[in-house]
């Protein structure tokens, strides 16, 4: 039997960011452990001879442009995350754009050329109330998005969008259109005896054994390929920790310690590819869409 390639994403932000903890989080804090973290990460990828995409955001691409050209010199993807890491709930379609064209201006500064086609909201923000973002990405050159969670949880979700890749109709996220102006590589869900399972990353990959994880996706890269993700926060040796209230510091904080270990596990078990590398060979994307 096939198997299908899984592409590992690096959701590529600083502990303060994620939107359970911006709000206990002075604007001034200092503690930047989002480049150990990266570093980790690429330190892992780089053993297993696997290429990620690092969905980059842009506050953190102004602070250190060398770390966004080391990833680029490694030979993984650079993908858009934002520029301030606000979901996509606070934002207009014309700051939205905005965000994206300074998005763009920072990669251009670090890598003197802008290779960017595929975004990521953040906190999964893109749901039916933020449909307008995908005109707006079309519009500023993105080929691809990864931000719909197909399944509703705690702050986001698409109820009912498609398992797999698709082209999200305007009028309804979870219809496929294929005259759609963007690909979706959605997260990975799982499949259970007619039950919706998370399985793509942070809380998830962080709370289920690893024997359900890899089930689960051995399930799923049967039939298409799987889309995983990861922060740096979750990997840094020294998390700064803020006073939560107890369901925000479980999905915080939650068995941390075991996000090094199974990651190795996966990287060793999946073949990994690029989203964009993923998208090319299924002939979702064509291979020369490189901005400059």
């Amino acid at each position: 039997m096939t198997l299908h390639p899984a592409a590992i994403t690096i959701d590529v932000e600083n502990w303060f960011h994620p939107e359970l903890v911006r709000e206990r989080v002075p604007a001034d804090d200092t503690n930047h452990v989002v480049r150990a973290g990266t570093e980790a990460i690429l330190e892992a990828l780089a053993r297993h001879r696997v290429s990620a995409t690092f969905f980059m955001l842009g506050e953190v691409a102004t602070r250190h442009p060398d770390l966004v050209r080391r990833i680029a010199a490694a030979g993984h993807e650079i993908g858009c995350h934002g520029m301030t890491h606000e979901p996509l709930w606070r934002l207009t379609p014309e700051t939205f754009r905005r965000e994206l064209r300074d998005f763009r201006a920072v990669i251009r500064s670090a890598l003197g050329a802008d290779p960017v086609v595929g975004y990521r909201a953040p906190t999964f923000s893109l749901d039916r109330t933020t449909a307008w973002a995908l005109p707006v990405l079309r519009e500023e050159g993105f080929a691809y998005d990864s931000s719909i969670f197909p399944m509703p949880v705690m702050l986001y979700g698409v109820r009912g969008a498609p398992l797999g890749i698709y082209r999200p109709a305007g009028d309804d996220l979870a219809r496929h259109d294929p005259q759609g102006g963007l690909i979706e590589f959605p997260v990975a869900v799982g499949s259970l005896a007619g039950l919706r399972l998370p399985v793509a990353g942070g809380f998830y990959l962080r709370a289920l054994p690893l024997w359900l994880l890899t089930a689960v996706l051995d399930r799923i890269v049967r039939s298409r390929p799987a889309s995983l993700y990861i922060h740096p926060w979750e990997c840094a040796p020294d998390l700064p920790r803020v006073a939560l209230p107890w369901t925000s510091a479980l999905i915080t904080y939650f068995q941390l310690d075991s996000v090094g270990r199974k990651l190795e596990a996966l990287l060793s078990r999946y073949e990994f590819l690029t989203m964009r590398a993923i998208l090319e060979r299924q002939g979702h994307l064509e291979a020369a869409t490189t901005r400059r």
